[in-house]
């Protein structure tokens, strides 16, 4: 009896603390949740302020750069960094250079001795070689008329590449005393031109002429007969490998039956020239041609109004020999063109009976071979010559016929740009008449670059 009563309390105790057991456990869930959301909460709050930061970093560096970009925009431009060769005058490269070339000659003239003070003195003139005249004795002739000095300046002005040039030298005008006291020389203009993109416009050197082949020689000109060699004002356009261009037209015309020449001012047509050149691994070359207007007018009783045609056409390479050698040629030819090749041996056209304008033709070249003996050392072999397809029925005996020349020279530069050599030449002209006359030249030079 007892025993089923104790059993029985025990019963209705466990009966009583079944709730509070249950109360107990979702307590403790709860709270467990409860801290579950607390932790979100706090990582939630630490994102928000990272961003917040992040945000606020952005803003500063955006502000920051705004603040830089106004400050470029509002300070003055930074000046052009200094060019490593010349000097800058606004937006232009200043460039000055040239020589300084004293010239020692002896020359030896079987034809008779030009008069002092003669270009022929100073430089190699095929149509002044002296004909006829007694043969003297060797004439000794020292100047420094070659000194040459230049000025260019380039730049950027409008959005277009824009050049220019002024180059003068002592060469072709006496000065005004002579060679008892100062030996004065006045200088004078050779080339003055300015650039535009592929413009140019003033005094140039003919777009006829390939100045690259000329040879190396001691003389002004050297192969002088067999040489295109002109510097005229001219419009000239380049594009590449072509130029062409228009130029300051001028013929010489020799009198009928004469032998003269007579400067005629007269064309109305511009010279046309063109050229196209190339360069390749063996050297460069080039083929030019010339198309001109020949003309010639008088007044009075036997006045003279004629024009003909002249046309001509001037092949030259340099072709390189070996690693360091190299061979330059010219072959020109045409007619009417005179004036163009050797220093007008020629004349461009002569007058028949009538008064007519006949085109003189000529052919006229040069080779030239330049070796290299070391560093300092090089030497050049050159043969030049001319010869003139003259109607012996319209011109004089006494007009030129031929020319030639041949100069071999030694060369030595003991000093960067410093030049000291010495060159030996003969050459020869001959008149219709067959008369000629020879000249032979030895000529010592020292000339430095700057």
């Amino acid at each position: 009896m007892i025993r089923t009563t104790l059993m029985g309390g025990t019963a209705a105790l466990a009966l009583l603390a079944l709730p509070n057991m249950a109360f107990a456990q979702d307590s403790q869930a709860l709270e467990a949740r409860i801290a579950q959301l607390e932790a979100q909460l706090a990582e939630l709050r630490s994102e928000i302020v990272a961003s917040r930061n992040q945000q606020t970093a952005q803003q500063e560096a955006i502000s920051r750069d705004i603040l830089r970009i106004e400050q470029v925009a509002a300070a003055p431009p930074a000046p052009a960094p200094t060019p490593a060769d010349g000097f800058r005058i606004g937006n232009n490269t200043v460039k000055f250079g040239g020589f300084v070339k004293a010239d020692f000659m002896a020359s030896n003239y079987d034809g008779g001795d030009p008069a002092n003070g003669d270009l022929l003195r100073d430089f190699y003139l095929p149509g002044s070689i002296p004909v006829g005249g007694a043969d003297e004795s060797t004439a000794t002739d020292f100047n420094a008329r070659q000194t040459r000095f230049w000025l260019t300046t380039d730049g950027m002005l409008g959005g277009r590449k824009v050049g220019t040039r002024v180059e003068m030298d002592f060469q072709v005008l006496p000065g005004t005393g002579d060679q008892r006291t100062t030996s004065p020389s006045t200088l004078s203009l050779r080339r003055a031109f300015v650039t535009v993109d592929n413009w140019l416009f003033g005094q140039e050197w003919t777009n006829f002429q390939n100045l690259a082949v000329l040879p190396d020689t001691a003389d002004y000109i050297g192969p002088s007969e067999g040489t295109v060699f002109a510097r005229q004002v001219q419009a000239r356009y380049t594009r590449g490998p072509f130029s062409i261009s228009i130029e300051n037209p001028e013929t010489t015309v020799t009198p009928n039956l004469a032998a003269t020449r007579i400067i005629a001012d007269d064309n109305r047509l511009p010279d046309v020239t063109a050229r196209y050149a190339v360069v390749r691994p063996w050297g460069e070359a080039s083929i030019a041609g010339i198309v001109r207007q020949l003309a010639y007018e008088t007044t009075g009783t036997a006045a003279i109004d004629s024009s003909t045609t002249g046309w001509g056409v001037s092949a030259a390479a340099k072709i390189k020999v070996g690693e360091k050698d190299d061979l330059r040629v010219m072959l020109s030819g045409g007619e009417g063109i005179g004036r163009y090749v050797g220093l007008n041996f020629a004349n461009d056209a002569v007058l028949d009976a009538s008064g007519e304008l006949e085109a003189i033709g000529l052919v006229a070249g040069f080779a030239s071979y330049r070796h290299i003996w070391g560093p300092q050392w090089r030497s050049n072999l050159t043969y030049s010559f001319q010869t003139v397809d003259n109607d012996r029925s319209l011109i004089g005996l006494a007009s030129n016929k031929s020319a030639s020349s041949v100069r071999g020279n030694l060369i030595w530069t003991p000093l960067p740009a410093l030049d000291v050599g010495a060159e030996l030449m003969f050459g020869e002209r001959e008149l219709e008449s067959g008369a000629s006359g020879e000249l032979t030249r030895l000529q010592v030079f020292v000339k430095y670059g700057f």
